[in-house]
């Protein structure tokens, strides 16, 4: 069977010299700069990654949707989110979207939802609505290890970009980019750039499996 067209995704991240994406300060500013190469359709997010920045977003400004902005879309599939009209309205994207499962528990937030899968998100069939509905071409993975590491596992990610900070975060950094991948993957260089403050910037190519 032909498996359903997807959009491109690509993963980036702000990585320590040791992989981890915790423990330490990352350039924000020029990791959200490196982000636009992709002019992204979707933001992808898993619901671990918005859990953690919801206080902080309770106190944002709220200018409303970006006209013309990215999608962002969450991997949802218990329902966990809280703050959808928060994320809609602080100017970061044009609208948002949920990501749920058939048997995820309906919480009458009000908020759009893909329905992929029972249990857990199918990502495959995610990816593929993502592309036929709202008609995106390019994904922009903006998330931790775990929804990485499922992407990679399941053979539906084809860019990883890696903004490298000069640092150990050492036993503070208790994530890693790639989160708990199973598979061995050899990755295929496209660029490699040294930027200021010796931040290295690094893009591969994921062949298929």
């Amino acid at each position: 069977m032909t498996p359903a067209p997807r959009p491109h995704v690509v993963a980036h991240v702000a990585i320590s010299l040791d992989g981890a994406t915790t423990g330490f300060t990352p350039a924000v500013g020029r990791f959200y700069a490196l982000a636009g190469t992709w002019r992204e359709d979707v933001t992808l997010a898993g619901a671990d990654t918005i859990l953690a920045q919801e206080q902080a977003l309770r106190a944002a400004p709220r200018p409303g949707p970006a006209a013309g902005g990215p999608l962002l879309a969450v991997v949802d599939g218990r329902s966990r989110v809280r703050e959808w009209d928060a994320l809609r309205d602080v100017g970061h994207w044009s609208g948002v979207l949920a990501l749920r499962t058939s048997d995820s528990s309906d919480r009458g937030d009000g908020v759009a939802q893909l329905v992929a899968g029972t249990g857990r998100v199918d990502l495959a069939a995610a990816l593929a609505a993502l592309a036929r509905e709202h008609a995106a071409r390019t994904v922009r993975v903006d998330s931790g290890g775990s929804l990485i590491g499922a992407l990679l596992d399941a053979g539906l990610l084809d860019e990883v970009s890696l903004l490298v900070h000069p640092l150990l975060a050492g036993t503070r950094g208790d994530r890693v980019w790639h989160g708990h991948a199973e598979a061995a993957r050899v990755l295929e260089p496209v660029a490699a750039e040294t930027l200021e403050d010796g931040l290295v910037w690094l893009r591969y190519r994921v062949p298929p499996a």
